[in-house]
């Protein structure tokens, strides 16, 4: 162990003898290999890590790969199930819309048949009338044409005789 000595610029370490070859000369060459293996060791280790790595990543892949074939599957599933659902609402809207219009029809021909009934009721009772009339007007010209044909007789024989060599009346 060196001692120190005291000087006016503080302690000092006493001077060592420095050999003139201080390393042995096989020692560049064992740096060398040293350096060279450690460089082989850590390429083989990050390979080692790369190739690990790599093995994860490709399997967290084909797993991420058939969870989303299975998530499109089911997706596509998913889709059906909605399309045969609205075909079958459709369905049965076209149905209920089919029925309204079949009672609305219905009502239309329900409500135009009493109208024509009405309608031949009013044109029954029309003929009714009219036929009553007309028989009521021809039993009153029968009774009138008895009248008149009477009336006329009367007057045809009533009428005063010419007297001869008088003009002629004009019968009007």
């Amino acid at each position: 162990m060196p001692r120190y000595r005291l000087t006016r610029g503080g302690f000092q370490r006493p001077r060592a003898h420095v050999p003139v070859r201080d390393t042995p000369p096989s020692y560049a060459g064992l740096v060398i290999i040293g350096i060279a293996i450690g460089v082989v060791v850590g390429l083989v280790l990050g390979l080692a890590v790369h190739m690990v790595r790599l093995a994860r990543v490709s399997a967290q892949a084909r797993t991420a790969e058939a969870r989303l074939g299975d998530a499109q599957a089911a997706a596509a599933e998913k889709v059906k199930q909605y399309q045969e659902a609205l075909k079958q609402a459709r369905a049965r809207v076209y149905a209920e819309q089919e029925a309204a219009r079949k009672k609305l029809l219905d009502e239309r021909a329900a409500l135009l048949k009493e109208a024509r009934n009405k309608a031949a009721a009013e044109v029954a009772s029309a003929k009714a009338r009219v036929m009553a009339e007309l028989g009521a007007a021809r039993r009153e010209i029968e009774t009138t044409v008895a009248q008149l044909s009477a009336e006329i007789a009367r007057r045809v024989l009533q009428a005063p005789r010419p007297r001869p060599g008088s003009p002629a009346r004009e019968v009007r």
